[in-house]
C-alpha cells in the first residue's frame, strides 16, 4: 500500500493488551487519515462519557504524513470533550507523528484505564508499558525530560492528571493537542504519555510526480504574502495579526466587552521580537517555520494567547503573558480556555486578574484548589456556579477565540457552526473577511456567508484529514495537496473529491453531536454580541449583530447541509449510508 500504512494499532490499558488490525484500502480513501479517519473509528463509541473507560483516545496520522509534502509532519487527536461534550479533533504537528507513522500504523487506538500511572513506548517492532509513579504529578518538561531517551513524547501535565477540563496533550516539541480537554480524557485513562520512535519508510507511488507537486506547493509559498512576505507569519509568527486586529476594532479585550485594547502593541509581533530576541522555530520538517520561541528554547506565545491573557484580561505586559503561556505549556492547559474563564471570572466578580495574580490562579487551576477548582471547569460552567452564565463568551461550551463575531459576521456563523463548539479554525473566514484571501468578502454581511462557510468547513475538514497545517493555503490551494496525494497513493483525487470527502466527516461529526442532544439552540452565539456594540471609532463602526439577520443566514447554512430546521438529521440512519 502507498502513502497509508493499512494498519490501526489497539491499546486496553486496563488489561494492558496491545493488537493490530489491518484498515481496508475503500476506509481510508473514504476518510483519509487523521480527523476524518478518527471521526470514523468513533462510530458506535460517541454516545459515551469522555471519561468512560471504554472512550477511545484516538491519535491518527495522514496519508502524507512519512513523506517530503510540506507541513504533512502532523497528526490528529480525537475523543469526546469533556469540556464541551461534542465529538472533539486537534491536531499537533512534530517529529511524533512522523515516528508514529514510521511505527507501521496509521491510527493509534487508547481505551481503558490503568489503576496505575503508565507511559506506553510504540516502535515498528512492539508494545511496551512502562509504570511511571514517579513521574505522576510531574510538569510536561520534567516528563519529557526523563522519557525522551525513548523517542518522541506526547505527556499530560498535572492538569491532565487532576482533571481539568481543559487540559491539553502536549508534545515534547512544544506543540499541543489543545482546547476541549483531551488531556484530562488522557489523564482519566491513567496514561501519563506515550513514547513513540518508528523509522520505517512510507512508500510513494510516483516519485517524480511527486516531486513536481511539491514544488509547486513550495513555488506558491514563497510567492505568498501573509506566509513569507515582509510581515508575515515566517517573521513574526501568528502575532503578526495583533497590530490588525488592532486597526479591524476586533480584538475581544476585558471579557468581550470591548474590541479595542490600546496595550495591545505592548506585545505585537514585533514587539514580542524586540524584546526576546525572538528565532524563528517550528514544526519538524516545516518550510514555514511560524512559532517563535527565546534563544534558550522558551516557545513564545502564539496570537490567541498573547491577545487572551492581554487584552481580554485587560493585561499590556508582555513579560505577564509570556510567563502566563509557559505555565499552561509546563501544567498542561490550553491557553485559550484558561486565560478566556479567568476573564469571565473578573467580570462577574467586578475585576480582573493582574498578571502576578494571575499566574498564581493558572497553578491552583490546574491542581484544582481554592479559587481554581471552579476554573478548572471552564468558563460556562464557572459563569453559571456563579450565577451569571451571560458571562461566558463561549459556544457549545468551548471559549471564542480573538476574533470578536461583532466585526466579522462570517466568523460570527462560523464559531456556531463549529462541530466542535466556539472554534476559528473549522472555516476561518478570517482569510477573505481580514486577510482578503483568496478574495474579499465584505466582512459586515451576512451574505452568502452561509454557503462560503459550508465550503470551508469541507475544505478544512480534508485538509485535517491529510493531515496538512491551515497555514499552507495561504499560498498553496486544495488542488496542489490533491495532486500531492495521488501522486503519494496512486489513487487520483481531485479538489472536488476530497471536499466530498470533507463534508462526510462534516456530517458524520454533526451527527454525532445530535445523537447527544445538540441542536439548533447550540448553534448560537452569547446574547452580549446581539445586545452590545463593540468599540467604533477611527471611522469604524461595530454595531451589535442583527439577530434576525443572523438566524436568517443560519437556516441557510442548515438548509445547504440538508439538515432539518432545527438543525438535526431528518434521516436518522444516515451513518448506515455511510462507508
Amino acid at each position: 500500500m502507498f502513502g497509508w500504512a493499512g494498519t490501526i494499532l489497539n491499546i486496553d490499558l486496563a488489561s494492558r493488551a496491545a493488537w493490530r488490525e489491518d484498515l481496508s484500502t475503500e476506509l481510508l480513501h473514504a476518510y483519509l487519515g487523521g480527523r476524518g479517519l478518527g471521526v470514523r473509528l468513533m462510530r458506535g463509541f460517541h454516545t459515551l462519557d469522555p471519561f468512560d473507560p471504554d472512550m477511545p483516545l484516538i491519535f491518527a496520522v495522514g496519508p502524507l504524513c512519512g513523506t517530503p509534502a510540506p507541513t504533512a509532519a502532523r497528526l490528529t487527536v480525537v475523543s469526546r470533550s469533556p469540556l464541551t461534550g461534542t465529538i472533539y479533533d486537534c491536531s499537533a504537528g512534530g517529529r511524533f507523528a512522523w515516528r508514529l507513522k514510521g511505527a507501521g500504523v496509521d491510527a493509534l487506538r487508547l481505551s481503558g484505564r490503568s489503576e496505575t500511572p503508565v507511559a506506553l513506548v510504540v516502535t515498528a517492532d512492539g508494545v511496551e508499558f512502562v509504570d511511571v509513579p514517579e513521574l505522576w504529578g510531574r510538569t510536561v518538561p520534567e516528563t519529557v525530560a526523563a522519557l525522551s531517551g525513548r523517542g518522541s513524547v506526547a505527556a499530560i501535565g498535572p492538569a491532565g492528571e487532576n482533571g481539568v477540563l481543559f487540559a491539553n496533550i502536549m508534545m515534547g516539541e512544544g506543540n499541543s493537542v489543545g482546547r476541549g480537554g483531551l488531556g484530562a480524557v488522557m489523564g482519566a485513562k491513567g496514561l501519563k504519555a506515550v513514547v513513540v520512535n518508528g523509522d520505517i519508510p512510507v512508500a510513494v507511488a510516483d516519485r517524480e510526480r511527486f516531486d513536481r507537486a511539491r514544488q509547486d506547493v513550495m513555488r506558491l509559498f514563497r510567492a505568498s504574502p501573509v506566509i513569507f512576505g515582509e510581515l508575515g507569519i515566517a517573521e513574526y509568527g501568528t502575532p503578526a495579526l495583533v497590530d490588525l486586529m488592532r486597526q479591524r476594532r476586533m480584538a475581544p479585550t476585558e471579557n468581550f466587552r470591548h474590541t479595542v485594547f490600546e496595550g495591545s502593541a505592548n506585545y505585537s509581533g514585533p514587539a514580542i521580537r524586540s524584546a526576546y530576541q525572538a528565532k524563528k522555530d517550528g514544526c519538524y520538517g516545516c518550510p514555514i517555520q511560524c512559532k517563535k520561541s527565546t534563544p534558550r528554547g522558551e516557545h513564545l506565545p502564539e496570537y490567541e494567547t498573547v491577545s487572551h491573557f492581554g487584552a481580554l484580561n485587560g493585561i499590556a505586559s508582555l513579560d505577564a503573558i509570556v510567563k502566563s503561556n509557559t505555565l499552561c505549556n509546563e501544567l498542561g492547559m490550553d491557553t485559550i480556555s484558561a486565560a478566556a474563564t479567568l476573564s469571565a471570572w473578573g467580570e462577574v466578580r467586578g475585576r480582573f486578574p493582574g498578571g502576578e495574580e494571575v499566574q498564581r490562579l493558572l497553578v491552583d487551576t490546574a491542581l484544582r484548589r481554592g479559587d481554581g477548582e471552579l476554573l478548572s471547569l471552564g468558563s460556562r460552567r464557572a459563569a453559571r456556579a456563579l450565577g451569571r452564565p451571560d458571562l461566558s463568551m463561549e459556544v457549545k461550551g468551548l471559549e471564542l477565540p480573538a476574533y470578536d463575531p461583532r466585526g466579522a459576521y462570517g466568523m460570527a456563523l462560523a464559531y456556531c457552526t463549529s462541530n466542535r463548539g466556539g472554534c476559528h479554525l473549522r472555516a476561518y473566514p478570517i482569510s477573505h473577511e481580514i486577510l482578503r484571501k483568496p478574495v474579499a468578502t465584505d466582512r459586515f454581511s451576512f451574505s452568502g456567508k452561509a454557503r462560503i462557510i459550508a465550503i470551508a468547513e469541507d475544505t478544512n475538514a480534508a485538509i485535517d484529514s491529510l493531515v496538512a497545517c491551515k497555514f499552507s493555503f495561504f499560498g498553496a490551494t486544495l488542488e496542489e495537496y490533491a495532486e500531492l496525494l495521488s501522486a503519494a497513493t496512486g489513487i487520483e483525487y481531485t479538489p472536488q473529491s476530497l471536499k466530498e470527502i470533507g463534508r462526510r466527516i462534516c456530517l458524520t461529526e454533526r451527527f454525532y453531536n445530535c445523537a447527544n442532544g445538540f441542536d439548533v439552540k447550540d448553534d448560537c452565539l452569547p446574547a452580549r454580541f446581539f445586545a452590545e456594540p463593540g468599540s467604533s471609532g477611527e471611522g469604524v463602526d461595530i454595531p451589535p449583530i442583527d439577530r434576525a439577520r443572523f438566524g436568517e443566514e443560519l437556516q441557510k447554512y442548515y438548509r445547504i447541509r440538508g439538515l432539518t430546521p432545527a438543525g438535526t438529521f431528518a434521516d436518522p440512519d444516515f451513518l448506515l449510508t455511510q462507508p
